[in-house]
Formats: C-alpha cells, structure tokens, sequence
C-alpha cells in the first residue's frame, strides 16, 4: 500500500545526513552550501536498521570513501521499482530539497521485472527508461546532476561456477538511455558480477546476508556493502561526476565495524 504524501515526507528525515540535520540557524547557510549526493534506489542500497542488522544497503558505506564536503543522502527504500518509488512521492520528497551542484544517484532494476506486480512492473525498452527520464529531468531542473547506476548483480552461478547475470534487459536499457541523455552511468552490474566472479561461488557468501537462519543472495553484509560503495565511488571518480579530492579510500580498507545499524 503506497504511503501518504506527509509519510513520505516524515521518513524522508532519517535520510538527511546527521550533520546537516543537526545545524543550527545559525550555519543553516553553510550547511546549504555543502554538496549531497542523494540516492533513489531499491533494498541493495538502502539504509538497514537495528532490527535487519546484518543486512547493509551499498548506500550505507558510500560516505567511507567520500571527502569532506560532500553528505549522503539515502532515500533508497527496500521492495521500490523506478515506477513505484515516483508514485509514492519519494522523488518528489528528493526534488524538494535538491539544489544546484548536488548529485543525484538513480539504481533501479531489481523490483522493475516484477511482472506480477503492476505497481513495481516496468518494460525495460519503454516505461522503464520513461521513468528514469523523470529522475534525470528532474534534478536537471533543479541544477543538479544525474547519475544513472544499473542494478548490482545478485549472487548466481551455474553448475560450472560461471557467475550468471539476472536483470535481463535493464542494465542495457539504462546505459542506452544514458548516452542518449547525456548522463554518466556507472555500470555497478558489470563490476560486481565481475567481482563475484573473481571471489567464487564460497568467498562469495561472505559479502551477502547470509547468517544461520538465512541465505540470501539478494543483499549485502557489511564486506559486501562495502565493497560495492568501493566500486559506486571508483565509478564515480571515473566517469569525472566527482573529483580526485572528492573521494577517499579508494584503495584502502574499510573495517566492517565503521557499519552501524541504528533504531528505526
């Protein structure tokens, strides 16, 4: 069931970095002049809490490997497609508070291909690039820039421990639309598949959420969000949407314990 306007609104809160929710009046100013990165996304990137834990969205280790200067704002809700996430008002919420020189990180994909869902179901080839139009012409009109993301790839080998690819036509759907727009893409589908081939099908199981009651190869563990946000923040130094000063770490470990998991 879709959330109210005002719902939306009042969760949108606990997306806005600490940092900023807690200045003053005093530095609102300052505080506005600080760049954010905001994400519209499904569960792989969403913010987990303490009842989820050890669950982590990407989105969650994505400030580690960011300077200073540049917040996080995850808006990445689980179970949304690019359809259902605009239809309950959740881009509204991120157009609302965007601003000029701002970054905007769209990863769609995973709840789109539900097609026993018409509330999530999109086409890749048409309403799912028509949706996506409308994160990128948004922020555009808000002075920020578009950053569209394919989905990070699910845990999935074959008999012959080959790592399978399971998004279809989405991933291609997304690039094409991005070099029709314009818009640097950062293909996370490619590299992770490419990573969870390199690791194998047991190292693997390290990086998603798989504890003693569940194996889940859908979303991540700690090492897993953190080596995704890894390859989200190379990409992004890489296709030139931030700068060498903008990133940190790229090269460095992250500790799993750096990953906390607040009340809801």
């Amino acid at each position: 069931m879709s959330l109210t306007r005002r719902q939306v609104a009042s969760a949108a809160l606990a997306a806005v970095p600490l940092g900023a929710a807690a200045t003053g009046t005093a530095s609102a100013a300052s505080a506005r002049r600080e760049r954010t990165l905001y994400i519209a996304g499904d569960s792989t990137a969403a913010q987990k809490y303490a009842d989820a834990a050890p669950e982590t969205g990407w989105g969650m280790a994505l400030p580690f490997f960011l300077g200073k200067g540049l917040a996080v704002s995850n808006h990445a809700v689980n179970g949304r497609s690019s359809k259902s996430f605009i239809d309950e008002g959740r881009l509204d919420v991120i157009l609302g508070a965007i601003r000029p020189g701002d970054f905007l990180v769209i990863q769609f994909g995973h709840n789109d291909s539900k097609i026993a869902d018409p509330t999530r179901y999109t086409e890749p080839w048409t309403t799912y690039q028509d949706h996506l139009r409308q994160y990128i012409d948004g922020a555009r009109a808000r002075g920020a820039r578009p950053v569209l993301a394919t989905s990070v790839e699910r845990r999935k080998f074959d008999a012959s421990g080959n790592a399978v690819p399971t998004h279809g036509d989405y991933p291609a759907a997304a690039l094409a639309l991005a070099a029709e727009e314009g818009v640097a893409a950062l293909d996370i589908q490619a590299l992770s598949i490419a990573l969870w081939q390199q690791l194998g099908v047991e190292e693997t199981k390290k990086y998603f959420n798989w504890t003693a009651t569940e194996q889940d190869n859908t979303h991540f563990n700690p090492p897993g969000a953190i080596a995704v946000a890894r390859l989200v923040a190379g990409e992004l130094l890489r296709r030139r949407v931030l700068a060498r000063r903008d990133v940190r770490r790229l090269d460095e470990e992250v500790p799993d314990s750096w990953i906390t998991w607040p009340e809801a």
